[in-house]
């Protein structure tokens, strides 16, 4: 006889507009202009998403010289630095830009700053594709990167009295709130985001983990280890108790053994992450338990971002 077990699922979970959006968008570059389609680094952080596309003519690179000119170009959903686009119209490219909207909300709002004569604080992880795109929108100098609370400390702005801050959009909602309140501290003029920089889906998703934390013995995180917002899940999970809190990419990276005695687990998923994985992971459970499922809704989803003008004319 099988062991009972009940699945709590987080919603929301899983794809968010931003990456709806951006997979459409090689999508539709393909039906339009045929294969092949370059896309400059991964649309979206999920090996299963990237795979499903090349396989429909997409040819994934990191950087735009290994690009033919005579191929349309994708950028990514994390957004590329000022420099790449300008690259690709002096090489007489198609281009079209998949950068998540809420991503570009945070370029216009350094661009923004930067006129009226602020220097920029960065919170965001060093490396992340996001980061370099955002960074890359002013000039070398004009961004100034912080990671933790620490790193407020060491800031060496050219007038403290001068400075904006902006925030990557997938970051720990708890984490990033302890960074600014470093900065308030430390220069009482800094001028903050307009509206929060985090995206919604970040922030629901959190939102759901934090919910479904309190009524499981383990969570299970569905996204890539390059996702920073599935990341962020696990921590979140972390934080809120979860003794057990694990990313896994797919049904066949469970660690079972860890399961031995467990009565409740959680599901959630990265936003760069689809249904499909999901339903797996789902699946594998209930081939090994008898499973109840639950599901924790802590918000209601329903944007929807459209897709660049040239893809929504015939071509």
């Amino acid at each position: 006889m099988k062991q009972k077990l009940t699945l709590y699922l987080a919603a929301p979970r899983g794809f968010c507009a931003g990456v709806d959006r951006a997979i459409k968008i090689v999508e539709m570059a393909i039906e339009k202009w045929g294969a092949p389609v370059y896309v400059r680094h991964e649309i979206v952080h999920n090996k299963y998403v990237v795979d499903g596309l090349r396989t429909k003519g997409a040819i994934f690179v990191e950087n735009l010289d290994e690009c033919p000119t005579d191929r349309p170009v994708i950028f990514s959903a994390h957004g590329v630095p000022k420099s790449v686009p300008a690259k690709a119209t002096a090489r007489n490219m198609i281009y079209v830009d998949a950068t998540c909207p809420l991503v570009s909300k945070v370029h216009i709002e350094a661009e923004r700053h930067h006129q009226t004569g602020l220097q920029m604080v960065m919170i965001g992880h060093a490396g992340h594709p996001e980061t370099i795109g955002t960074m890359g929108q002013l000039p070398d100098g004009e961004v100034l990167l912080v990671e933790t609370p620490e790193d407020v400390a060491k800031l060496t702005p050219r007038d403290g009295a001068k400075l904006a801050y902006i925030t990557q959009t997938t970051l720990s909602v708890d984490d990033t709130t302890e960074i600014v309140k470093a900065l308030n501290a430390r220069y009482p003029n800094i001028i903050g985001p307009h509206k929060e920089d985090i995206c919604y889906a970040t922030t629901n998703r959190q939102e759901a983990v934090k919910a479904v934390a309190p009524k499981i013995d383990a969570l299970l995180v569905i996204g890539a280890p390059n996702s920073s917002n599935s990341r962020r899940l696990v921590e979140v999970g972390s934080n809120a108790g979860c003794e057990y809190a694990q990313l896994v990419q797919r049904a066949r990276d469970i660690d079972w053994r860890a399961m031995d005695g467990v009565k409740s687990v959680g599901i959630t998923a990265g936003a760069s992450a689809p249904e499909v994985l999901i339903n797996e992971v789902i699946d594998a459970f209930k081939t090994r338990y008898d499973v109840t499922t639950e599901i924790v809704e802590t918000a209601v989803e329903n944007i929807e971002f459209k897709v660049p003008r040239v893809l929504r004319q015939a071509g």
